[in-house]
């Protein structure tokens, strides 16, 4: 029996949304190391994510040290590493655009400044209201597809590193390039994968990227051409010749006091604040899978708040969790708030003191290190379930995972819950049912299920009107009334017992749907539970 249940555990095991659960202790050197590994692989896309808005690279730097920081202090998941994220600067991206056409850049920063921090406002007021509880609810085949999709994103958008250019003008990296490149980027992942089986006392993602750096350095001093952080930045922008920055300084953003700027404000950073949080409640959910821990979402919820209202008035583009450098640090062995802590320190030590450094780092060891992310979020178990599961869920999965891809995370997980929620009511409206029983010239229906919007139908199908006797008996006892469609279908009964001279006995009914019936002209009987508070979701007694 023993060896049984342990066969069973170990199936269970595999189902979870990661396979490899890595339920480690925290202490400060795994953090310390973990949060170093991070840093290295925040600065390309915080750069990357700032040309997406059409920003100076700093302003995204800024925004990665001050969302990192803040949200590892503040927020409600340990181990949870938050900067500058693609979905947040997709949003803004219009917004800036627009504005500089109108009044230049100063102008674009100054609204855009002015939207995070209302962004920030907007979360900090979610938390405050327990918003943050309701990621519980979010359905497992939508967390599927989040991760699997998520996890297609980070594979994608780390294709771009074997171009050169950007945009239409993009072309495919020389041959030789390209196949050292491969080759480090092999290296990487080799060391990332197996350094763990034969010393643990440094993250096998760190030493793959020192080891990494250090031979495409002597590389490109042989004449062989691999491509940097440095290299990566030429590429988007030729002007900039280096990663460092200034430390961020305080100043309200330049923007007119005045309703019309809010109204122009206020769309960008609803959508942003919304997108944010869900994206962030969704790692911090798949990061308590993989330590078998619980984070507190409404806590995340104001912490995320405060760091984007903090970016507002000290010059970042805003963000949110970063699902990508989280399973980073996790896997690199970061459990505690040290880990993100120290990702942001090392984050403004690099690009105010040690630009120079970061250059250096070859894209490869960081594209390696991104792939072994992608390995390690993807849920393969999913190929295997996809026949076990109800259709329902399959298609939920695969949904979620292309909407994600094809349109935005926000967009893929509301349709996600939309459609779950059509499938549980249409599963569940098909489980009304009654015993029929007959008594001399009366007739008994002993409803079994719930009466709501999805089972009315079922619900008036039960019913013989024409050849029932003149006494009807129903018995709500084992079922119960949820909706305006469930009394609306109680009232289409009556109706019809009515047009044929029948009488209608309601028994074990609610007080609340006692008040709702409206066709009471031929029901000779209501039965009511006492002491039994089962609210019906209507609008006339609200």
């Amino acid at each position: 029996m023993i060896k049984k249940i342990q066969t069973n555990t170990a199936e269970q095991a595999k189902n979870k949304i990661v396979d490899l659960v890595i339920p480690k202790s925290s202490n400060l050197k795994n953090d310390v190391l973990s949060g170093l590994t991070v840093a290295l692989a925040l600065v390309p896309e915080a750069i990357a994510f700032s040309f997406v808005v059409g920003v100076d690279p700093k302003i995204g730097l800024y925004a990665a040290f001050m969302m990192g920081l803040i949200a590892a202090v503040l927020g409600g998941r340990p181990g949870m590493i938050s900067g500058a994220t693609g979905a947040v600067a997709v949003i803004f991206a219009p917004l800036v655009i627009t504005q500089v056409k109108i009044g230049g850049m100063d102008q674009a920063l100054g609204y855009l400044f002015a939207a995070v921090a209302l962004m920030g406002v907007i979360q900090i007021l979610f938390g405050l209201f327990r918003v943050g509880k309701f990621v519980r609810l979010i359905p497992h085949p939508v967390m599927l597809g989040f991760v699997n999709g998520l996890a297609i994103i980070i594979f994608m958008s780390q294709l771009g590193q074997f171009y050169t250019g950007t945009g239409p003008d993009a072309t495919l990296l020389p041959t030789p390039t390209l196949l050292i490149m491969f080759a480090l980027i092999a290296l990487t992942m080799i060391i990332s994968r197996f350094l763990p089986r034969i010393t643990k006392a440094v993250p096998a993602t760190l030493a793959a990227i020192v080891v990494v750096t250090v031979i495409s350095y002597f590389l490109n001093h042989s004449g062989y051409e691999v491509l940097t952080v440095l290299d990566f930045v030429k590429m988007i922008d030729p002007t900039k010749t280096t990663v460092a920055a200034s430390l961020p300084s305080f100043s309200i953003p330049n923007i007119p006091f005045t309703m019309e700027a809010l109204k122009t404000i206020l769309p960008y950073s609803i959508l942003a604040a919304a997108v944010g949080l869900i994206e962030s409640l969704m790692t911090m959910r798949l990061i308590d899978e993989l330590t078998e821990t619980r984070g507190r979402g409404n806590k995340e919820c104001v912490g995320q708040g405060i760091a984007n209202l903090v970016n507002g008035f000290f010059g970042g583009m805003g963000g949110c969790a970063m699902i990508g450098q989280s399973m980073i640090n996790v896997r690199a062995g970061g459990r505690g708030r040290a880990s993100g802590i120290a990702a942001a320190i090392f984050l403004l030590i690099f690009v105010v003191w040690g630009s120079s450094l970061i250059e250096l780092i070859p894209l490869a060891a960081l594209v390696g290190v991104m792939f072994m992310v992608v390995i390690g979020t993807f849920e393969w178990s999913s190929f295997r379930i996809i026949r076990q599961i109800p259709k329902s869920d399959a298609i939920i999965l695969i949904l979620v995972s292309a909407i994600t891809v094809i349109y935005d995370l926000a967009i893929a997980v509301f349709a996600g819950i939309i459609v779950s929620a059509l499938a549980f009511a249409w599963e569940h409206g098909k489980h009304i049912r009654a015993e029929k029983e007959t008594r001399g010239n009366k007739k008994v229906y002993r409803l079994d299920g719930p009466l709501f919007f999805a089972s009315a139908t079922s619900f008036k199908d039960l019913f013989d009107f024409r050849n029932d006797p003149d006494d009807v008996v129903i018995d709500f006892k084992k079922s119960r009334v949820c909706d305006h469609s469930a009394i609306e279908a109680i009232n289409n009964i009556t109706e019809r017992y009515a047009q044929y001279g029948k009488r209608l006995h309601l028994l074990n009914l609610s007080d609340d749907c006692y008040k709702l019936i409206k066709k009471a002209d031929n029901i000779v009987e209501v039965s009511v539970i006492d002491n039994i508070i089962w609210p019906v979701a209507d609008d006339r007694l609200g």
